[in-house]
């Protein structure tokens, strides 16, 4: 029977990948930390844990991995620090807000931004989004737009 437990991922259309980008050595922790939905640091501290306190055969298999499995392509890769960096540069640009879900962690050891933070996040978009909605209703109030309207009537 499956749990229906919110903050249990879901797996259904989700593949294992590794991701150099975010990764220190290859990027399986990091690959396996966003299939699971984890946060990468706490897999890395799992992997040198295990390889610490006597399993050795992680190294192995982290090995393995690294060989096995594919890179994450670029236009799926969901980077939390690229995710930033484009968020600030869509604010700072004015250019068009895209509709990017924010993913909130309701527990330490699952991936996505702290409660605070995501807060903030939804706040600066919500602004953007209240300026672009004032700059088009002061045009559509303007004597411009009316001038407009009324030439292309002709």
């Amino acid at each position: 029977m499956m749990s229906c437990d919110p903050c249990e991922p879901k797996r259904s259309n989700r593949e294992l990948y590794r991701i150099p980008q975010k990764g220190k050595i290859a990027g399986v922790c990091a690959g396996l930390a966003d299939y699971l939905g984890w946060e990468t640091w706490l897999v890395r501290i799992l992997v040198v844990s295990g390889v610490l306190f006597g399993m050795p055969f992680l190294i192995m298999i982290y090995i393995a991995g690294w060989f096995i499995l594919d890179k994450k392509p670029l236009n799926n890769h969901q980077n939390y620090a690229s995710s930033k960096e484009k968020s600030s540069a869509k604010y700072s640009n004015n250019s068009t807000l895209h509709s990017d879900s924010i993913k909130v962690k309701s527990r330490i050891w699952q991936a996505g931004e702290p409660p605070k933070q995501a807060f903030h996040d939804i706040s600066r978009k919500f602004n953007g989004l209240e300026k672009q909605l004032r700059r088009m209703e002061s045009y559509v109030t303007s004597t411009e737009f009316t001038v407009s309207r009324e030439i292309d009537k002709l």
